[in-house]
């Protein structure tokens, strides 16, 4: 049998130096790891700090809502639409661009119906007189106008999705839309599907009601963050053949 200093090797030899740069590795590895949770410390003070609101902020932002309220209200005193300003095309494509916490609960509801729940969020919609009322109602917070068919290709093709069962469905598969959805209605195909849209075709709602909003990106330029209406130098209302620009800047 082996004796116990037979069994024990002897331990390897490591220079000085590259002991050296261990340690060293080590107290800089350390010293990173310290400033890195000070400065997230810091961090998460000042972000605290700044979530507190003052009784002035909650004054602010209730004031802003009730006055967003009497707007809407008098936007629907508005005299009826004119002839001249009756829309050109059956088929409108709606963008919400603004709106957040200075929205009254009501404008936000009618957003909700629209399927404009979050700010670049976009939906087709009939120009029915109903929607044309809504539209009004929301005016400063949305743009829309009349989608060419390349644009209403571009959006399907690329942002398209609907909903099956509370369950988004990805419309990468024409069985999905002829097997699951639309098939009872003539619908087999995106083509179809595009068709019935540009034409505002007879199964145009239940189409619609398939489609999930399309959400967009933010455009580089094309917005200048101003409520006034399109044709008076803002972003909002009406912006009839020139909102095929606008999505093909956020698509």
């Amino acid at each position: 049998m082996a004796s116990v200093e037979e069994e024990q090797k002897p331990l390897a030899y490591i220079p000085e130096i590259v002991l050296k740069k261990r340690k060293h590795k080590e107290e800089s590895i350390a010293l990173t790891r310290k400033n890195q949770l000070e400065l997230g410390a810091r961090a998460e003070k000042k972000r605290k700090v700044h979530d507190i609101k003052r009784p002035e902020h909650f004054v602010k932002e209730y004031r802003d809502r009730e006055l967003d309220l009497i707007r809407m209200k008098q936007r629907t005193k508005r005299p009826k639409t004119s002839k001249s300003a009756v829309p050109k095309s059956k088929l409108l494509f709606v963008v919400r661009i603004q709106g957040k916490n200075d929205m009254h609960p009501k404008v936000r509801k009618i957003l909700y119906r629209l399927k404009l729940s979050k700010v670049f969020d976009g939906a087709f919609m009939k120009a029915s007189e109903g929607v044309l009322e809504m539209l009004k109602r929301v005016e400063p917070y949305i743009t829309y106008g009349y989608p060419s068919v390349k644009t209403v290709t571009d959006l399907i093709y690329k942002k398209g999705h609907g909903k099956k069962d509370n369950q988004r469905v990805a419309l990468i598969d024409n069985n999905i839309i002829e097997q699951q959805a639309l098939g009872e209605y003539g619908i087999l195909c995106l083509e179809d599907l595009v068709h019935e849209i540009t034409t505002v075709g007879p199964h145009f709602k239940e189409i619609n009601t398939f489609l999930g909003p399309f959400s967009l990106n933010k455009p580089k330029d094309g917005l200048q963050g101003k409520k006034a209406l399109f044709k008076d130098g803002g972003d909002s209302g009406n912006r009839e053949d020139k909102i095929n620009d606008l999505i093909s800047k956020m698509n």
